[in-house]
């Protein structure tokens, strides 16, 4: 009766082995699961850098396998930022593990990759190609090509060729030194000017530069903004957007800065305002062209400073954010008519991303397609388009850019009643702004 009782506390005080599975891939983390389990071992997963790294946080591992590519965040910086702060996790990736310490249990966890690789390598003349990093499921993107009949001429006559597929693959290297720039999820498409946007971003990312971002109506901007505080090291504190065109000159200053009781009329209570309110995070100011000439002193102050002053109060307060700003407007032109303030241009303007018209990369145009009707079959089957479709669309013009697209999309999903495919019947552009 005794031994086993002592048995039973020494088995209670074995620390079970725990391996930590970090891939965007489903069925990748799923076969690691499945073999680890098997060599008695408790395998949690995560689907992305910043939930492997909460993981991590909450009960560190003993193993870290980093399978290929993370969704979210750049995985050189990742892995170094790993080791630095779990330096005693034994950790596998595609980088190799010199700086890594090898663990006891190493050959286990290369056994169980071992395993894996011959499970893709058996099934994969049977395998469907899917997007790299997106699971496959019900609602899974349908793969879809374009032919380049279908696409328009360019001015000099030669006809723009779209991507085989709307497969993710890597961009071709000019120079053997050149890394090939991986794509951040939120930038759907191969083009080049798509690219640049993912480089772009990660190289400011990590820094507190102020950022600006230009481009017309429809075709991204706030989306990058949500990229550059998705990457920075503020990306667990506030994200907080304000569109200067959308509220009223005579609001605009109380909305930003805040205001006390009293200060105006109707200001019945006192109010924190948005910059005050992202303290710590980002602070985006959309069509920052739109903002007053009499305002801009104001926020010119602030930028320069850190500290701003509530309306009708006299104290001042001192807020640390990331401003990123964007304007479809050539912002450096009205800075030069007086329109806008060139010195607060100069403070916005530190580093600039520039956001094309989707004319500009109407290669995207099939794996933008399947994006938004992927993200329009959440919550019932997926459309399919036909290629008389993928030409309607492949034609128009865009004026209103990827916004368009998606609200186009929406609009013949709506059309199309029960029908699994869409017809060119159901793409109504509705009527074009001059």
């Amino acid at each position: 009766m005794s031994s086993n009782v002592s048995v039973s506390s020494c088995a209670s005080r074995i620390r079970p082995r725990t391996a930590l599975v970090a891939s965007a891939d489903t069925s990748f983390r799923r076969r690691v699961h499945d073999v680890l389990t098997g060599l008695r071992w408790q395998v949690r997963e995560a689907g992305s850098g910043a939930q492997a790294w909460s993981e991590a946080e909450s009960a560190t591992p003993e193993a870290l396998i980093v399978d290929g590519w993370l969704p979210d965040l750049e995985q050189h910086a990742f892995l170094n930022e790993f080791r630095s702060s779990f330096p005693e996790v034994d950790l596998l990736s595609p980088e190799g593990d010199a700086a890594s310490p090898r663990g006891p249990h190493r050959q286990e966890l290369l056994y169980a990759l071992r395993r894996c690789q011959d499970t893709d390598t058996s099934a994969s003349n049977a395998a469907v190609p899917m997007t790299p990093g997106r699971p496959a499921g019900r609602n899974a993107p349908i793969a879809m090509s374009l032919p380049a009949q279908a696409l328009p001429a360019s001015p000099n006559g030669n006809t723009k060729s779209p991507a085989k597929s709307t497969q993710c693959v890597e961009p071709r290297r000019t120079n053997p030194s050149t890394p090939a720039v991986e794509r951040l999820p939120e930038m759907v498409g191969n083009a080049r000017c798509m690219l640049e946007i993912s480089r772009r971003v990660r190289l400011v990312a990590a820094r507190a530069t102020p950022v600006l971002i230009e481009g017309p109506t429809g075709s991204g901007k706030e989306l990058v903004a949500r990229a550059v505080h998705r990457l920075s090291s503020r990306n667990r504190k506030p994200f907080v957007a304000i569109n200067c065109a959308a509220i009223p000159e005579t609001l605009l200053e109380a909305e930003l800065f805040g205001h006390t009781r009293g200060a105006f009329t109707g200001a019945v209570q006192g109010r924190v305002g948005r910059i005050e309110s992202a303290d710590g995070g980002t602070l985006f100011l959309d069509e920052i062209g739109e903002m007053p000439l009499a305002l801009q002193s104001k926020l010119l102050r602030f930028v320069e400073s850190g500290e701003l002053q509530r309306v009708g109060d006299n104290e001042t307060v001192q807020v640390d954010v990331r401003l990123v700003a964007a304007t479809h407007q050539p912002l450096a032109e009205n800075a030069r008519e007086g329109s806008f303030r060139p010195d607060l241009y100069y403070r916005l303007a530190v580093f600039l991303i520039r956001t094309p018209s989707l004319c500009e990369h109407l290669e995207d145009l099939p794996p933008l397609v399947e994006h938004f009707l992927a993200e329009l079959g959440r919550q019932a089957p997926v459309k399919r388009v036909n290629l008389a479709v993928m030409r309607k669309l492949a034609a128009h013009s865009w004026p209103g850019n990827v916004r368009e697209l998606e609200h186009v999309l929406e609009r013949a999903v709506i059309l199309s009643c029960d029908a699994p495919v869409l017809e060119p019947a159901d793409i109504d552009f509705g009527m074009e702004i001059n």
